[in-house]
């Protein structure tokens, strides 16, 4: 049952942030109706939870982005290709609740200041984290130890830890797309002026 609610959890707070925090990201920085936005990548979500493997979804979400979102390519490309690696919100996400969730399975109760930690340590986590299934483990063991938590513990999740995977490379996949969504939206002001001089240039 504490296995059933754990999983529980990551996978709301995952559909929470997937939802809310992306659809006003690509709504109100992007210009980009939420609904559009996610029609456009379903093939890229569905080819992430079934690989659980940003590195393996990075071709599809390329080419959603160009063919389906109309993307500039030379922002798609660098911002999904570093995004694969270094912007995984989701592997952020489940390594602080998994953090949390075994210190209260070990009875200990973290401060204010060991919390913090988690929260830092997860976030850098993410950006370095590989883009694999199952990743995020090897981080989940160094943010146990640092605040005194055996690292053996991470045994207790690995028969859950399927599902949360598959569930949190969606995000982060998800993530790498509005980013891209928005970068361009702000590229666009910029790109105007460039074309602009250079049809002054040419008269």
């Amino acid at each position: 049952m504490q296995l059933a609610k754990y999983v529980g959890v990551v996978i709301v707070a995952l559909a929470i942030h997937q939802i809310v925090v992306y659809s006003l990201a690509v709504w109100i920085f992007g210009r980009m109706h939420p609904l559009k936005f996610f029609k456009g990548i379903q093939e890229a979500m569905l080819t992430a939870f079934s690989t659980s493997s940003s590195a393996a979804t990075l071709p599809t979400a390329l080419r959603v982005a160009e063919d389906n979102l109309k993307l500039p390519s030379h922002i798609s490309r660098f911002v999904l290709t570093v995004g694969a690696t270094a912007n995984q919100n989701g592997t952020a996400l489940f390594e602080g609740v998994t953090v949390l969730f075994l210190a209260q399975v070990y009875g200990i109760e973290l401060s204010i200041t060991q919390q913090m930690t988690v929260v830092l340590i997860s976030i850098l986590g993410g950006i370095g984290t590989a883009g694999v299934p199952g990743g995020s483990l090897p981080v989940i063991m160094t943010i146990m130890t640092k605040v005194g938590i055996p690292p053996e513990g991470i045994g207790l999740i690995l028969g859950v830890d399927r599902l949360p995977d598959m569930c949190r490379t969606v995000l982060n996949v998800s993530g790498d797309l509005a980013a891209a969504v928005v970068v361009s939206r702000g590229e666009a002001p910029a790109d105007a002026i460039a074309d602009r001089s250079g049809l002054d240039s040419a008269r």
